[in-house]
C-alpha cells in the first residue's frame, strides 16, 4: 500500500465509507470523531455495509472480518493526525476544514500526505494555512463511497507532483478510476451535477413532469443510474442548497442558483433520505 496508515477525519456519510475502502484494500485505519457514540455508529454501519456484501456473495466473511481489525475509532485529534494519509470528511465549510487543517498541521509528521474530500471549495484556500500547501490535494468521494467507482483528484496550483501521483496510485489500490481535475469552483463532477440538479428542480417547480418523471428521463434515456432529483435527495438537499450558493457566488451562472422549491424544502426540514423525505418518501 502506499499509504499503510490513513486516518479519516469525520465519521459520518462519506467518513464511514472511505474508512471502509481503505481498510478494505489493506491500510490500517483510524476514523475519527468528536465523540465515541459517532466513531461507534459509523463503525455499525460499515459493518452492515460489508454483511449486506457477504450476503450478495461480493465479499467473503474472512474479507468482511479482515477488513473490520483494520479499523479502529478514535477521539484524539493528536492520535488520527498519526498517519501517512489523512483524509477530510468533515461539513462543506471552510472555516471548518482551514482550523482543522492548522490543528493537523501542528501534530502530524513532515511526511504525511492531506487531502480533503470536498466536493466543491477551493482546495487552495482549504491549504492556505499549511506549512507546507504542496501535501494537500482533494480527494473527492462519491456516495456510497463503497460502491461508487470514481474518484476525483483535485489539484491546486501549489500541489506537488509527487503528492498527486500517489493520491492516484492510493486511489487505484482502493479500486477505484481516477481522474484529474484542475482546482476550480465545483470541479468537473460537481459543477456537472449540479447544474443537472438545479434545472431538474426547476423543471419540477414549473410543473414540466413528475419528480418520478423527470429522473426517469436521464435514468433510462441518458443511462444515468439514478435521476437528479433521487440523487439529491441521496446526497442532501441542504448539501445542494449550499454548493448552489457556492457556485452561483464564484461563477456567476444563474445555472446554479438554486431554485425557491429547493429553499423551501431545506427550510421545512424535507432534506432527503437522511430524515425520509425530500423528493421521494425514503
Amino acid at each position: 500500500m502506499i499509504f499503510p496508515r490513513v486516518s479519516v477525519i469525520g465519521s459520518g456519510t462519506m467518513g464511514h465509507g472511505i474508512a471502509h475502502v481503505a481498510a478494505g484494500a489493506g491500510s490500517s485505519v483510524l476514523l475519527y470523531d468528536i465523540d465515541a457514540e459517532r466513531v461507534a455508529a459509523a463503525i455499525q454501519k460499515i459493518t452492515a455495509n460489508l454483511n449486506k456484501g457477504v450476503e450478495k456473495g461480493k465479499v467473503s466473511a474472512a474479507d468482511r472480518d479482515a477488513t473490520l481489525g483494520r479499523i479502529r475509532g478514535v477521539t484524539v485529534l493528536s492520535e488520527a493526525a498519526e498517519a501517512d494519509l489523512v483524509i477530510e470528511a468533515i461539513p462543506e465549510r471552510i472555516e471548518l476544514k482551514t482550523d482543522l487543517f492548522v490543528a493537523l498541521d501542528a501534530r502530524a509528521s513532515a511526511g504525511t500526505v492531506f487531502a480533503t474530500n470536498t466536493s466543491s471549495l477551493s482546495v487552495a484556500a482549504i491549504g492556505a494555512t499549511l506549512r507546507d500547501p504542496s501535501r494537500l490535494v482533494g480527494l473527492h468521494f462519491f456516495n456510497p463511497v463503497h460502491l461508487m467507482p470514481l474518484l476525483e483528484v483535485v489539484v491546486h496550483a501549489g500541489t506537488s507532483p509527487e503528492v498527486a501521483e500517489k493520491a492516484r496510485q492510493f486511489g487505484a489500490e482502493i479500486g477505484k478510476e481516477c481522474i484529474t481535475v484542475r482546482d476550480s469552483p465545483g470541479f468537473a463532477s460537481s459543477r456537472l451535477g449540479i447544474a443537472l440538479g438545479m434545472e431538474a428542480i426547476r423543471m419540477l417547480e414549473e410543473g414540466v413532469a413528475s419528480a418520478e418523471d423527470i429522473d426517469k428521463a436521464m435514468v433510462l434515456g441518458y443511462r444515468h443510474p439514478v435521476g437528479p432529483l433521487r440523487l439529491t435527495d441521496m446526497v442532501g438537499l441542504d448539501v445542494r442548497l449550499a454548493i448552489g450558493e457556492y457556485l452561483f457566488e464564484k461563477l456567476g451562472n444563474p445555472s446554479f442558483n438554486p431554485p425557491e422549491l429547493l429553499r423551501r424544502m431545506v427550510a421545512e426540514g424535507r432534506l432527503g433520505a437522511k430524515v425520509g423525505k425530500g423528493f421521494y418518501r425514503w
